[in-house]
This record gives structure tokens, C-alpha cells and sequence, in this order.
């Protein structure tokens, strides 16, 4: 019934959002005198906050059409690499030309999306970064919600799974990095594939800002994940997919209530950012209001999770810390981070992380305990938050040249 509710609530709300849109489109109007009144331009700023908060945001586009390397422009084309029902994995096919033969051993680099509510084009600026000195593909995760029942499951151990796949598809010497949520899966398929002597097991991974370890310095999503039993969970936020959507019946997380609890552990900074938004379209500050769009595009734009994901990974992540503990079991067998050996291992942390607190990412050096200490960098970023580790500037400036300087310094062997 709550994700009928949504729906409904949407589906009612639609005729007024066009009714606003067409009014402030009216009162835009060059052609209209109410257009250059104090009063004119406060409707239209309200009009347009009320569109922008009813509407309903899709996936956003990359936006990544062109680099530039060493200062010349270089186009890019996102293509396809491997279609699976759950994911796509996409490559950042960079039309080099004349640059090609020099830049033909750029390190390979799976970037790890997380799935937790966001499109992986919220790492945008996480690929930019990286594209002018690596060959980047990107876990596109799919939203359940869109996946037919026909499909089958999908779980922590199915993620793990196509992590599996899509490092055997990219095949040796490829360097992995796994944003927040994947650090688990991510290092929990290295292991596998150490313990199997998997020859396309990764050179290196790259692990930022991941709930390894949510006993160190437990943040408030960590503390929300332990207060009620599973069962809490399954029966208050676990829901059907309704008609006519592809995966109708298919049981979910929603993405709006992960957005939900996005919101409210910040509420207050929210409300005053569209209230600046408000005040910025009456004073005509076109700059700060296209920041405000862009920033409230991507981030209200969000997917839903399989139940199954979902409650495995708060069950097993955040309840049991069961990779931690060395519970975690893939495929009935004991997952052993003991096991990696030749991949070599970076952690990067925000200082002021607060969703990820300090520690627990750098809980997979712990793990891995055979990894020598020349494969090892722990890195702390002074003055960032949970966003900061992957994207902005000091993520381009700070922590991006070190990730860098790391690969090229582990490229693994053939």
C-alpha cells in the first residue's frame, strides 16, 4: 500500500505541478508587466520551487561527452560492455586518435557504483577525474523496479557475484575501486578469487569511505541499522512493485524512502537550501540557482533495491559485520580476506564523514593480513565529509593524485 500511496500521491499531484509550470511560464513573459514586479517574480520563484519539489526526477544524464588531456580536447562515448538484468557495465570509450599508441597503457579501472538509492551518475565527477589517465568502465546498476520477476533474484551474494564477472570479463591487471557501499562486496570478491587462484583477480582495489567495520565509530545510519531486529525491517520498508511498472510484484526497497532518510538526518540544511533557492530566482541570481538545479537533479533522482539486497546487506553489513568477524560466507564457503595476497590494498577515509565513520574502512587492512606493507596505503582526508571523499575539489586535487600515483605503482602482473 505505501508504494500505491506514493503513486497516487504523485499521479494527483501531476495536473497542479503543470498548472504551476504553466503559470510561471506566464509570468516569465517578457510580454506580461507582472513579470518585472517584485511581486511578479516572488510567484514565479514559489511556482517553480513547488515544480521542482513534485516532480518526478529520472536518471541523469553523464554529461561526459568530452575531455581534455594534456590540454587537448578528446571526445568520449559511453558504450556498453557487459548487459546483465541487474546491471550494466559501461565503458568510457575515450576517441584518443593521435594520442592512442601513447596513451595504450593507461591502467584499467572498474569503478564500483554504489547501490544504495543513487544513480552511478552520482559519481560523476569521480569518473571525470579519473578518465584522462585511465581506460574507466562503471558499474550502472539498474533500477529493481524496472526488472521483471522473470529476472530472479538478487542478493549480497548475486552482487558479489557480478563484481566476480565483471573483473573476469575485464580480465588481469585491472585496478578496482569500490565508492561506499561496494567495499564490502568488492573485497569479498577479491578474496574469492584469490582463494580460487582466479588469474583475473585485481591488481589493486581502491576502497573509500566503506562500512568495513561499522563497530568503529558507529555513525548515525550505523546506530539506525541496529536498533530494530530484521524482521522490523522486512515488515515496515520491504514493498511490491505496483502495475504497471516491469517489475511488477517484484518485492523492493524504494528509492523515495531512502531519499527520505537522506533528507532528514539533514532537514534543516535542505529547507534553508530551497529557501535560498527562492530568494536567489527573486533576486535574479541565475548562477546560484542553476548550482541549486544541479546539485537537486541528481540527488532526488533515485532507484529502488531488490529486498533481497537490501535486508542481506543491513543484516550482514551493519548488523552482524559479518566480513569483519569472518562470517561472511559466499557461496556456502567462508569468505577469507587473509587469502589476498598479490592485490594490493588502499583505503581513503573523510574526516568528517558521517556516514562512514573513521575507521571502519580502514578496517580492510586489518582483514587483509598477508597483503605485504609495501602494497598498503592508508590515506585520511583533512576537512571532508562522506562526498567529499569522491567528488569536489579536493577529491580532484588531494585525494585523486594519490589514487593515481597507487595504481601506477601496483600494475599487477599478466
Amino acid at each position: 500500500m505505501l508504494y500505491h500511496a506514493f503513486e497516487m500521491t504523485h499521479a494527483a499531484l501531476t495536473p497542479v505541478r503543470y498548472a504551476a509550470i504553466r503559470s510561471r511560464e506566464a509570468l516569465g513573459s517578457p510580454l506580461n508587466p507582472w513579470a518585472y514586479t517584485h511581486l511578479g517574480k516572488a510567484m514565479r520563484a514559489g511556482l517553480e520551487v513547488f515544480e521542482g519539489a513534485t516532480r518526478r526526477y529520472g536518471k541523469p544524464a553523464w554529461g561526459l561527452d568530452e575531455i581534455r588531456i594534456h590540454g587537448q580536447p578528446v571526445p568520449v562515448s559511453i558504450e556498453t560492455s557487459l548487459d546483465l538484468p541487474f546491471c550494466r557495465l559501461l565503458h568510457f570509450r575515450r576517441e584518443l586518435g593521435a594520442m592512442a599508441q601513447r596513451r595504450a597503457r593507461d591502467p584499467k579501472v572498474l569503478i564500483v557504483a554504489p547501490l544504495s538509492g543513487h544513480y552511478a551518475t552520482l559519481l560523476r565527477g569521480t569518473v571525470a577525474a579519473m578518465l584522462p589517465e585511465h581506460d574507466v568502465y562503471v558499474t550502472d546498476w539498474v533500477d529493481a523496479r524496472t526488472v521483471p520477476l522473470s529476472a530472479g533474484r538478487f542478493g549480497l551474494e548475486d552482487y558479489t557475484d557480478y563484481l566476480i564477472r565483471f573483473l573476469q570479463h575485464l580480465g588481469p591487471r585491472t585496478h578496482a575501486m569500490g565508492v561506499c557501499q561496494p567495499g564490502v562486496p568488492l573485497l569479498a570478491a577479491t578474496a574469492v578469487m584469490a582463494q580460487t587462484n582466479d588469474p583475473c583477480k585485481p591488481a589493486s582495489i581502491i576502497i573509500m569511505g566503506s562500512p568495513i567495520d561499522t563497530r568503529r565509530s558507529p555513525t548515525t545510519p550505523n546506530k539506525l541499522a541496529t536498533e530494530k531486529p530484521i524482521e522490523w525491517f522486512e515488515r515496515k520498508v520491504i514493498v511490491s512493485v505496483p502495475w504497471p511498472h516491469a517489475g511488477y510484484m517484484r518485492k523492493v526497497y524504494p528509492g523515495f524512502l531512502q531519499l527520505t532518510g537522506f533528507m532528514t538526518m539533514n532537514l534543516e540544511r535542505h529547507m534553508d537550501a530551497h529557501y535560498n533557492l527562492y530568494a536567489d530566482l527573486i533576486k535574479g541570481d541565475g548562477d546560484s540557482a542553476a548550482q541549486h538545479r544541479e546539485f537537486y537533479d541528481e540527488y532526488l533522482a533515485v532507484l529502488d533495491m531488490t529486498a533481497d539486497f537490501y535486508l542481506e546487506t543491513v543484516k550482514q553489513v551493519f548488523q552482524e559485520q559479518a566480513l569483519a568477524k569472518g562470517t561472511f560466507r559466499h557461496r556456502g564457503e567462508i569468505v577469507r580476506p587473509d587469502a589476498i595476497t598479490h592485490t594490493a590494498l588502499m583505503t581513503v577515509e573523510g574526516e568528517r564523514d558521517d556516514i562512514s565513520g573513521i575507521g571502519q574502512t580502514q578496517a580492510a587492512h586489518d582483514l587483509c593480513v598477508n597483503i605485504p606493507a609495501a602494497k598498503r596505503v592508508d590515506y585520511i582526508q583533512p576537512g571532508v565529509g562522506h562526498y567529499g571523499v569522491f567528488n569536489g575539489t579536493r577529491w580532484r586535487t588531494e585525494i585523486q593524485p594519490r589514487v593515481r600515483d597507487f595504481i601506477k605503482s601496483n600494475p599487477g602482473s599478466a
